[in-house]
């Protein structure tokens, strides 16, 4: 459930902006996740650094596209989160000398450090492309462009990112199968 919980203000922001334009679409896209956030603290749930993250980074740059009516802040809000992704790996595994995704990952698989070390890169480097990419997009495309490639072609890029990681991960992964006894 929290996948399409976390998807809700991106496909909101899809459809606002098919139906309507990119002002009426952004703040959708604020108001979404002003309600996600009131929804998770109104049933006493944490609500992630991510979350809050992604908060602060829609209500700044939604607010800036909404106040001065210049879409290039909002095109902005997906290369700054995913900056700040690529940052908060990084930090944790270099400053706090955590493996975020040995975190995150670590008590339903079981893998060599070496391998989390290579999994965080390989998250790091995705995040960082994905805000290079985004960057490219929003910034050299029609915004109709844009606005298809936040969902489908972000949202693309990063299953297939995850089979491709899992497909490598899976020759680290230790043979569970029994062997026959004799």
């Amino acid at each position: 459930m929290k996948f399409p919980f976390d998807l809700f203000p991106v496909i909101l922001f899809f459809a606002a902006y098919k139906f309507f334009d990119i002002w009426i679409a952004t703040g959708a896209a604020i108001a979404a996740v002003l309600l996600q956030v009131g929804w998770l603290l109104a049933r006493g749930r944490k609500v992630d650094v991510m979350m809050w993250i992604s908060l602060g980074i829609i209500v700044a740059a939604g607010g800036a596209t909404l106040l001065f009516h210049d879409e290039r802040f909002i095109k902005w809000k997906p290369t700054l989160l995913y900056g700040f992704m690529a940052g908060g790996l990084a930090a944790a595994q270099f400053v706090f000398h955590k493996n975020p995704m040995k975190g995150l990952m670590g008590g339903q698989i079981v893998l060599p450090d070496d391998v989390w070390l290579k999994l965080t890169w390989g998250w790091m480097a995705f995040f960082i492309f994905m805000a290079g990419l985004n960057l490219v997009v929003a910034f050299n495309f029609p915004t109709d462009i844009w606005v298809n490639f936040k969902l489908f072609g972000g949202m693309g890029l990063l299953v297939l990112f995850v089979i491709a990681q899992s497909i490598w991960m899976a020759k680290y992964l230790p043979d569970t199968e029994e062997q026959p006894k004799e």
